[in-house]
């Protein structure tokens, strides 16, 4: 889960905060020094600590905060509200003209920041929105480079101009963008090339791709496993290219935060977009209130539902609502609701956005076992077709061949057909409440909450 150390930092401090009740002024003294230390740790820019902090602080000890019934939440939503102006405050979207122009968008970053997934991840996106898109291929030196924004473009429905890599970058935008006007494209991506650190030649090829094609918006892809050198990197590019704002990858990485929590501050640009997985899904919108909610522990529930309206089939969904109501439901639904959750980023990153659960990164893990949901569907691959339509068959020797077929033990097949049973025993006798355990819970008694 991203920012997870210092979320549980964080959440350590308010949970300190909670257990005082009543709060002095060395109290918020005290825990702002703790909040600036987890910030720093989390490779957030130093002045952007200090500032943030310093202005929570002047808040928190106002006599409306200290004199309250629940200081310490008081003093929680200032340090929410602070976060979410610190990132930025309000959403910003792609600056897109009337689908009766084109719009020009030139994909810069250093090399390995995942610049040409991006391109292909926000073409998809565009094209889902009904633009009609077109990628052009305009990296000549990376191995592979026009060869993986093909085959992406093929996997969003994209269409890909490439002239190989025997032309100069700035004539391949040019033939590109020429081609998006007379074929009637409206919306136009050329991904760049980038080079492991930052140089001249790099950044003189981009001033010449500026000078060839009228560009409306040159977005700025950022490894945020990087921290605070993803900063200067997007500093860098706005005083030499010009940027518009920024699409931060790698968020559902081991990444501390600090890239996220600087980069307006001090670059002055909006994060636009946030890459949160590898698959071409895999990128959300970035709204500051939810980042501050998800950083802060509190959850993020609008996105959760977002990405349940994208992954989830309408029609499937009121199927097996209507088989959950009658305990009709057999295995092919369960496997088709493991799909869905996996499409949604799986259970973990579903429980870390749910408000109100106020767990940590190892209560999360603790609760949710992956290996165990692969268990289970191998267990449930193992069935024939019969069977997984028709649960009421499996006796011993089926169990014993499910078990060798899957390559675990029949106690585990034992285990999984009986909590299916109980669910399905548990839904007759509450056939109004969509309520259901999951396989692979550790805690007892856990329930989903959708």
């Amino acid at each position: 889960m991203a920012f997870e150390g210092l979320t549980e930092k964080l959440q350590n401090v308010f949970q300190n905060m909670r257990k005082k009740g009543r709060l002095t002024e060395d109290d918020v003294h005290e825990s702002m020094k703790e909040v600036k230390m987890a910030l720093l740790e989390a490779d957030v820019n130093f002045k952007v600590v200090r500032q943030f902090t310093k202005t929570v602080e002047q808040k928190a000890i106002g006599a409306d905060v200290m004199n309250g019934l629940n200081p310490a939440q008081m003093v929680i939503k200032i340090v929410n509200d602070e976060m979410v102006s610190l990132l930025g405050g309000t959403i910003t979207e792609l600056p897109l003209k009337k689908p009766s122009d084109m719009t020009v968008f030139m994909m810069i970053g250093l090399q390995g920041a995942g610049k040409t997934t991006t391109a292909a991840k926000l073409a998809g996106k565009l094209k889902a929105k009904g633009r009609k898109v077109l990628l052009i291929a305009a990296d000549v030196y990376r191995p592979a480079a026009i060869e993986q924004l093909i085959i992406n473009g093929q996997k969003v429905g994209v269409e890909v101009f490439s002239l190989g890599k025997d032309r100069k970058p700035e004539e391949i935008a040019k033939a590109g963008v020429d081609y998006a006007a007379e074929n009637h494209f409206n919306t136009v991506f050329i991904d760049t090339a980038g080079r492991l650190q930052i140089d001249e030649e790099m950044m003189h090829e981009l001033e010449k791709i500026q000078e060839a094609v009228p560009v409306d918006a040159t977005l700025l892809t950022v490894d945020a496993m990087t921290g605070q050198e993803a900063v200067n990197v997007a500093k860098a590019f706005e005083e030499r290219i010009g940027i518009t704002g920024v699409v931060l990858t790698k968020c559902d990485g081991d990444t501390r935060g600090g890239a996220a929590l600087s980069i307006r501050s001090v670059v002055g640009k909006p994060i636009l977009y946030v890459g949160m997985g590898e698959k071409l899904a895999d990128l959300e919108p970035f709204y500051p209130d939810r980042m501050a909610n998800r950083i802060l522990g509190m959850g993020d529930i609008l996105t959760l539902i977002e990405k349940a309206q994208e992954s989830i089939d309408e029609k499937k969904a009121a199927e097996m609502e209507q088989k959950l109501r009658k305990a009709s439901f057999d295995f092919d639904d369960y496997l088709m609701s493991m799909e869905q959750m996996r499409n949604m980023g799986g259970l973990q990153s579903i429980l870390s956005m749910m408000p109100g659960l106020g767990m940590k990164a190892d209560e999360l893990s603790s609760m949710v076992d992956e290996k165990q949901l692969a268990r289970i569907e191998a267990i449930i691959h193992s069935m024939t077709l019969q069977e997984r339509r028709n649960p009421d068959i499996l006796n011993p020797s089926r169990k014993n061949r499910i078990a060798r077929g899957a390559g675990v033990n029949i106690a585990e097949v034992n285990r999984l057909v009986k909590q299916f049973n109980e669910a399905r025993k548990m839904m007759k006798q509450m056939p109004g409440k969509m309520m259901g355990g999951f396989p692979g819970g550790k805690r007892k008694g856990f329930k989903l909450p959708f």
